[in-house]
């Protein structure tokens, strides 16, 4: 009996087959985890990563179920985004606050993502190597830094996963439809990946649109040409429970958002229009020459009739020629409308922040030009010679946004060289001038910081936060009365503001102005309710105006936020031994003195407890400093 053997290359072909996709996808991975690695090395900036994770408490004491209610239930950062919050607390349980291990958490998640999206095409398409080739350029592109190294935008990478995993199950529930096999299941899947989506990035609610678009192509359930309404109607009620969950998130995102003041309406609306239409070529311009980018794009507060017509005329050229095209060429309207669609949310039409645009905003609707651009060029090249040029130009590309990639990384090593970029590349940037002031005010360059803080107040009055931290600065210098000064018009500008409010209060008790100080801190509290320091402070002087009952609160409060807090339990002792118990008053101290151990306050009065506690005394003084 004869054995057959296959030959040397026809066994590499049959590994080629069956293995081919799969290492693909592994070089995928490793592709975009080398590229953006050097980003492990950068720090946290004092850009949102203090609200998401550096100052955040909530978030530091990593999952337990009080954290995890905490999620379901905060609107800080002006939004409602559980999903992120469990992932920023799941990076602390497991890094703590080491800025590498967040880091590579959105690196491994933008590998995923890239993956993901490579898989996603060749399962709706059929095309294995256009499909690489739109993932390769998607996730090496420079406009995907600052969604991957920019901590507090981990909502972009992680939102965008569960994006992906609902077009992926949607499109095996239209394929086991095709094959009249149970769907039940993938429907499902695709809604709850939705729905955990729109809980990372309420971005996502224009997804049930797209989710027609790929009906109409690739995955071919509208008849082109002839758009039946019994077939059209069908595939929008079967959308109707997408619909819903994003209407819902949109209600929760816009009341949110509103609450917390990042609305405006300083722009009249037809500033907004004109702004949405240039936005729109400016991100295309990104896309194709990705250069000068910032973490932030101001305002150009007039763009002229002239660049508002010109941008106009152009995305309607190109909307006609894509509407042209249709029959021949459905791609082109499916990636124009998924560009054009996926960014209506953040165009500014609403006007959410005061940045002009965001390349960070380009993370999902650049798939649409990407997928456009890879397919068109197929079709205009039909020779071998040619499609071998098409595809050594797509290598070139990949290998020129590398470098500008790993450049792009390296300007956010650090807030300060972030926004020393930031300056180089824009104008009129007082963000930029505020968040460099601040991290030369973090280093403890104050005559730098301080001028600074002067150059964005000259561009920009009205922004509180300079204001607050003018007045922070000028508290270190000594000059307590003109930071009293910066704490109040900071205050007439935004009344929330809870630093402000808690720094002013920490002013007027240095004056001696007690009454003045608790408003402060009430204010402090009221916006914010989960300030330890405010309920701390709060309760130092209430003890101090003897109202110990209500001091004690305050403590008790601190602590439950905060229990590592030792300054909080040291004033809690005292008032408690002032009250006479003792035992809870030790307690407190010798709770300071594990969470401090060279505490000598808590020390002393540990003792004098002691001693009272020997002698028989029940109520008497303890220090308090």
């Amino acid at each position: 009996m004869k054995v057959a053997v296959k030959s040397g290359p026809q066994w590499l072909l049959d590994f080629g087959r069956k293995w081919k996709v799969p290492l693909l996808c592994v070089l995928l991975i490793a592709v975009v985890i080398w590229l953006f690695g050097p980003a492990i090395n950068n720090d946290f900036t004092g850009f949102d990563d203090p609200d998401y994770v550096t100052a955040n408490t909530h978030v530091q004491k990593g999952l337990s179920w009080e954290n995890v209610s905490w999620a379901f239930t905060s609107t800080e950062a002006a939004n409602w985004h559980p999903v992120t919050w469990l992932s920023h607390m799941t990076d602390c349980q497991l890094f703590g606050l080491q800025p590498w291990g967040h880091h590579l958490t959105s690196i491994l998640i933008h590998a995923f993502n890239t993956t993901l999206l490579f898989l996603l095409l060749r399962q709706m398409t059929g095309s294995t190597w256009r499909s690489l080739i739109v993932a390769i350029l998607f996730g090496l592109h420079p406009l995907r830094v600052e969604s991957v190294a920019w901590i507090a935008e981990r909502k972009d990478v992680l939102g965008a996963v569960f994006w992906m995993l609902t077009l992926w199950t949607y499109a095996l529930f239209v394929e086991r439809i095709k094959l009249q096999k149970p769907t039940s299941v993938f429907y499902v899947l695709s809604l709850c990946f939705f729905v955990l989506g729109l809980m990372s990035k309420p971005m996502l609610v224009t997804l049930p649109c797209v989710l027609l678009l790929l009906d109409y192509w690739p995955l071919g359930r509208l008849p082109r040409g002839e758009l039946q309404s019994s077939t059209l109607k069908r595939l929008v009620m079967q959308k109707v429970p997408f619909f819903f969950a994003a209407g819902i998130v949109s209600v929760i995102t816009f009341a949110v958002q509103k609450r917390a003041g990042a609305m405006t309406a300083a722009v009249p609306l037809t500033g907004r229009f004109e702004n949405a239409l240039v936005s729109y070529c400016r991100y295309l311009g990104k896309l194709f020459w990705p250069t000068d980018l910032s973490v932030f794009y101001p305002s150009a507060g007039a763009w002229t009739a002239i660049g508002v017509v010109s941008a106009g005329l152009l995305l309607a050229a190109i909307s006609m020629v894509v509407i042209a095209a249709r029959g021949s060429r459905p791609y082109l309207l499916v990636g124009w409308l998924w560009f054009v669609g996926t960014l209506v949310p953040v165009i500014g039409l609403v006007q959410v922040g005061e940045q002009s645009m965001a390349d960070r905003y380009s993370y999902i609707p650049s798939i649409g030009i990407l997928w456009l651009l890879v397919w068109a060029a197929h079709d205009l090249t039909k020779t071998f010679r040619v499609q071998a040029a098409g595809a050594a130009a797509a290598v070139a590309a990949a290998m020129a946004m590398s470098i500008m990639t790993r450049e792009e990384i390296s300007h956010w090593k650090s807030s300060e060289t972030l926004f020393r970029h930031a300056l180089e590349v824009t104008r009129n940037n007082y963000m930029a001038h505020h968040n460099l002031g601040a991290a030369l005010d973090k280093q403890g360059r104050l005559d730098e910081a301080h001028i600074q803080y002067l150059e964005a107040l000259r561009l920009n009055p009205n922004y509180a936060e300079t204001h607050k931290n003018l007045g922070i600065l000028l508290a270190k210098q000594g000059r307590v009365d003109e930071a009293m000064a910066q704490y109040r018009e900071a205050l007439r500008l935004d009344p929330k503001n809870a630093d402000a409010h808690y720094n002013l209060g920490v002013a007027l008790a240095s004056r001696g102005r007690v009454d003045e100080a608790i408003a402060e801190f009430q204010g402090a509290i009221k916006a914010r309710p989960d300030s330890a320091d405010a309920h701390n402070n709060l309760g130092v002087l209430l003890q101090q105006k003897g109202e110990s009952g209500e001091a004690i609160g305050h403590y008790l409060a601190a602590i439950k936020l905060n229990p590592d807090y030792a300054r909080a339990h040291f004033n809690l002792g005292v008032a408690l031994a002032g009250q006479g118990q003792l035992d809870a008053a030790l307690s407190e101290f010798q709770a300071a003195l594990r969470i401090k151990p060279d505490y000598t306050e808590a020390q002393k009065n540990e003792a004098s407890v002691l001693e009272m506690m020997k002698q028989g005394v029940r109520k008497q003084s303890v220090p308090q400093k």
